[in-house]
């Protein structure tokens, strides 16, 4: 099959706010998660230096801050903000509920190596 497809309310809840779809959608090379923040949620800060990841949030609906580093990043509706491996990022939710889709994915090498082996560790939160 050359598609497969998932209800995030379909995929067991992890911690307090997100819904890991990388393995129900058999991804290979991205981490998916859905995240549903409550009001006042905020996620615990972390970064992806270990495995390498860039990130991207991409708000969905409602408002909130994305801290990057000591920076804070107002997001509103639509809005994305990429994430380099060695940032420090934090999700801040305000008093109203917001939704995220978060995608992620390990450095590759652009040369093409066959050997490259994309090591998906999920998402801290």
């Amino acid at each position: 099959m050359s598609y497969r497809k998932v209800n995030y309310e379909d995929v067991e809840q992890v911690s307090d706010a997100k819904h890991f779809l990388s393995e129900p959608l058999g991804c290979r090379q991205v981490g998916v998660t859905f995240s549903r923040c409550l009001p006042g949620w905020n996620s615990e800060p972390h970064d992806h230096v270990d495995d390498e990841h860039e990130e991207v949030y991409v708000l969905v609906s409602g408002a909130a801050e994305v801290r990057v580093d000591q920076e804070s990043v107002p997001v509103e509706e639509g809005d994305a903000v990429w994430i380099a491996p060695e940032a420090t990022r934090q999700i801040r939710n305000g008093k109203e509920e917001s939704a995220f889709v978060l995608i992620s994915a390990p450095e590759f090498d652009s040369s093409g190596s066959a050997d490259d082996a994309w090591n998906l560790t999920g998402f801290q939160g």
